[in-house]
């Protein structure tokens, strides 16, 4: 696309508030699995480096304020995908599938959307979450025209026989780091970059396209190329903040506490004393995944498709490294539930923040805005395309982030409301408290605000959809609270 193109398409967004764009636009669609906000651009830890997330902000607008629809892999991207929330559909867990829910089985998604709308659409990595099946293992690839297969493992043998610490199985994965063997060309999340950084070079029979490409790290287990631990001496590592007493103020009508106390994996890491060990090895994770997104994001600068291909860049939701006594994600504390979000529109507000309030099941209707197909009556997000074009403009009503059957909480970019089934409630102002220490839902003062937000809960919780017996493990995660 000539400059003049460039300019006009430009201008074309902002005159029409974001509505379309006048040309067929491409779309490059990346998950980051488990990625929180220690990346450059949030600021969430500076110790972390993202060297090429960092120059991507400066061709994009970070979005500061983005939300997941649920705080775990297979709700939130079902979620995200079908564009429709969790409590609408009773896909709450990662062992529900959104092919046997009865009301998600036959909706839309996003990439089949636009394959059906004329668009080439293929992928490559996690993007729905994957489950079993009598016909095999399902992973959402009936939903694009071309799946790439790669040859990377995940990591490939440890430089010791055994992970570098006690194997914590708490709920989920087992906590695990360690170097591999493998350089980083022969690893999956680089490979399969490299395998989209390819696609650039190629014609699409003059179709626009959608490609999507999922990045595993920082998912467990952190398994990635020494050179990425050595760029974080283990002296030098501060883990995250933690306050011993933070459960306290939650408590239920009667003054009984809520919570127990820290969860089963934060009390094994802290028996081994491991948290500065797992901290360095999520942010070894993190700018392994950093490397990868670097071999796209400047593919993508080189070829053809450079100004004419909008670029959605999300993790599907939070991961605590020790926060509120708490490791992996589940939960519906910030912590949990902001992730990193950046989009990039060629031409339109770049190298821009936006405190704009958005969720991730928001990126289903503003693609489709943006790229001018009609509009899905099934969505429930809704388009975010006048805040890409005006980024300072205020964006803040509360968005859900669910965990498990009526357990909800809402945001509006300075509080945070949570209310559970069981009648408990927590209230959390950021600007003067944004590690959510002081509980603020027994405080009469704020009565007024809490009933602003129990008026936004769902008034619909629809049961959970039917749970996946053939998966090995069964989510747990829902039942916690």
């Amino acid at each position: 696309m000539s400059f003049l193109k460039r300019f006009l398409v430009g201008v074309c967004l902002i005159l029409t508030t974001g509505l379309c764009a006048k040309e067929n636009m491409n779309v490059l669609f990346i998950a980051i699995d488990d990625l929180n906000d220690w990346i450059g651009p949030m600021g969430g830890n500076p110790q972390v480096k993202t060297p090429h997330l960092d120059k991507f902000a400066n061709f994009s607008i970070v979005m500061n304020k983005a939300y997941c629809p649920a705080t775990v892999c297979g709700p939130s991207r079902s979620s995200l995908l079908t564009g429709r929330h969790c409590h609408n559909t009773g896909v709450y867990g990662n062992s529900n599938n959104l092919k046997k829910a009865s009301k998600t089985k036959d909706l839309e998604t996003l990439p089949e959307y636009f394959g059906n709308r004329g668009y080439h659409t293929l992928t490559t990595g996690k993007i729905f979450h994957k489950h079993m099946t009598s016909e095999g293992m399902d992973e959402g690839h009936w939903a694009f025209h071309e799946v790439g297969k790669t040859k990377g493992s995940a990591g490939g043998m440890l430089w010791k026989k055994q992970a570098t610490h006690p194997d914590h199985k708490y709920g989920g994965s087992p906590i695990q780091w360690g170097a591999t063997k493998a350089p980083l060309e022969k690893t999956k999340d680089y490979m399969n970059a490299k395998w989209a950084a390819e696609q650039f070079e190629r014609d699409f029979d003059g179709k626009p396209f959608f490609m999507a490409l999922g990045i595993s790290r920082p998912h467990l287990p952190f398994f990635v190329p020494q050179k990425y631990f050595d760029m974080y001496p283990l002296d030098k590592v501060k883990p995250a903040p933690v306050k011993l007493d933070d459960y306290d103020d939650i408590v239920d009508s009667n003054g009984k506490a809520f919570f127990k106390g820290p969860d089963a994996t934060w009390l094994a890491v802290d028996k081994s004393n491991a948290h500065t060990e797992l901290n360095r090895a999520y942010m070894a994770s993190v700018t392994y995944a950093d490397d990868c997104l670097g071999v796209v994001f400047d593919a993508l600068a080189k070829s053809q498709y450079a100004d004419n291909t909008i670029v959605m860049l999300w993790g599907d939701h939070g991961w605590y490294l020790g926060e509120k006594l708490k490791y992996r994600k589940t939960g519906l504390w910030e912590e949990a539930a902001r992730v990193p979000f950046m989009v990039r529109v060629p031409g339109v507000n770049e190298g821009v923040k936006s405190d704009g309030v958005i969720n991730l099941i928001d990126m289903y209707p503003t693609l489709i805005d943006l790229c001018g197909l009609p509009e899905n009556s099934n969505n429930d997000g809704r388009s975010f395309a006048k805040l890409i074009a005006n980024p300072k403009m205020t964006w803040n009503t509360p968005t859900l982030s669910t965990m498990g059957h009526m357990n909800h909480a809402l945001t509006d970019g300075r509080y945070r409301y949570i209310s559970y089934k069981k009648g408990v409630q927590e209230l959390y102002d950021h600007n003067s408290d944004p590690m959510e220490y002081n509980n603020l839902a027994n405080n009469p003062e704020y009565a007024e605000i809490i009933a602003k937000f129990k008026k936004q809960l769902p008034k619909n919780n629809e049961p959970e959809s039917p749970r996946n017996t053939m998966e090995k493990k069964k989510n747990k995660a829902s039942k916690k609270i």
